[in-house]
């Protein structure tokens, strides 16, 4: 004999009453439950590094303010990107919160993410060295979000990238009120000075899924050294007035990268100029150039080798020989045909490097790197 179906419905309705009430119970915090309060801290306290100018406009520009009107309008647009920008500090913090603004709307490009456009990236030291925590991708032009939750307890070192491609108004930690945060030590036994990278797009971060993915920011990890990223997209010309600004800096070595932004006639102009002015400021510091990476379609497009990788480099070679001869020291060169390797794996538009070609072009840049370091230490 079947039951009324208003018997029925009764009976499951009570059921997930009682469900409900049972998840309840367990979701609910105990009495003995205390709210945890977020200290919230301003990077700026624990020294954000990449800054090669304190007189700056906005506190996350790349030039200077006097260098607005000087500069082309695209150039100094583009160094209001906080590209190469990070912090490092220690913490003993289990949870560690992040809340960050940014200058521009549009959060990603067609050929980046989000994340390596306008996000956070987050590493921690470890006895093998830097290794990847976590990301903050953002939503918004600002941003709260938890970075990193339910870590083992102890005190480490962490280092946060900031936007390759965007401008930083500010960004905030958040641990809770009952843990420490501190500035990291140096990165040496004593002080040392940057490796201050000048290019285009590419060093800038395009396209890096993530801002601790460009060459030059694994290099820093690898050599635990600071760096000063001036890559300027679309726009790393060797122009007088920027190099003006490059002699100002004091660096541990130079990194001329900007073939992917200049023709034949410009490299023959502009490289020696260029390496003179920064020779004459700066009589012993180290000064490398690099010539262009591989399009990964010229192998099959015609002329797009022999017109576009081939001229310009026999420029820069030419230059690279002038110098010498002319008694240049402490001269050196990095080919481009490898950089990206042999594959055609290694970038995201045949242009740009993915994230496996920066780690191939990182792996050539510390073969001449690496010694010019040590003679620094």
């Amino acid at each position: 004999m079947h039951q009324p179906i208003y018997i029925v419905r009764i009976v499951a309705l009570l059921s997930v009453l009682l469900v409900n009430a049972r998840l309840s119970a367990v979701a609910q915090p105990t009495s003995n439950t205390i709210p945890v309060k977020i200290l919230w801290s301003d990077i700026k306290q624990f020294g954000v590094e990449g800054r090669g100018w304190t007189n700056t406009k906005s506190f996350y520009d790349r030039l200077p303010a006097k260098a607005e009107g000087v500069v082309r309008k695209p150039v100094w647009d583009l160094s209001r990107n906080s590209a190469g920008m990070c912090v490092r500090f220690v913490t003993d913090a289990t949870t560690i919160h992040a809340r960050w603004a940014l200058t521009e709307s549009w959060l990603y490009l067609a050929n980046m993410t989000a994340i390596g456009k306008s996000g956070l990236d987050l590493y921690v030291k470890t006895e093998k060295g830097w290794r990847w925590l976590a990301v903050g991708a953002p939503q918004n032009q600002t941003n709260e979000i938890l970075l990193a939750k339910d870590l083992i307890p102890g005190k480490r070192e962490y280092l946060l990238y900031l936007p390759l491609y965007n401008g930083t108004k500010f960004v905030e930690l958040g641990i809770s009120e009952t843990n420490m945060i501190e500035p990291a030590p140096a990165w040496g036994a004593g002080e040392r000075k940057p490796i201050v990278f000048y290019g285009t797009s590419i060093l800038q971060g395009a396209s890096a899924s993530r801002p601790g993915m460009v060459h030059s920011a694994m290099l820093q990890r690898k050599f635990n050294w600071p760096i000063i990223n001036l890559g300027f997209s679309g726009n790393g010309k060797m122009e007088p007035e920027t190099a003006d600004l490059l002699a100002e800096l004091d660096p541990a070595i130079y990194v001329i990268d900007c073939l992917p932004n200049m023709i034949a006639d410009e490299i023959k102009q502009r490289v020696e100029p260029l390496v003179k002015k920064l020779r004459a400021a700066h009589p012993d510091v180290p000064i490398v150039l690099v010539e262009d990476r591989t399009l990964q379609g010229a192998f099959l497009t015609q002329g797009q080798m022999e017109w576009y990788h081939l001229k310009d480099r026999a420029e820069l070679k030419t230059a690279f020989d002038h110098l010498q001869k002319d008694g240049m020291k402490n001269l050196f060169y990095i080919p481009g045909e490898q950089l990206l390797g042999d594959d055609g794996e290694g970038t995201t538009d045949g242009s740009h490097p993915n994230d496996l070609g920066f780690m191939r072009q990182s792996e050539v840049f510390a073969k001449v790197l690496e010694p010019l370091l040590k003679s620094e230490k």
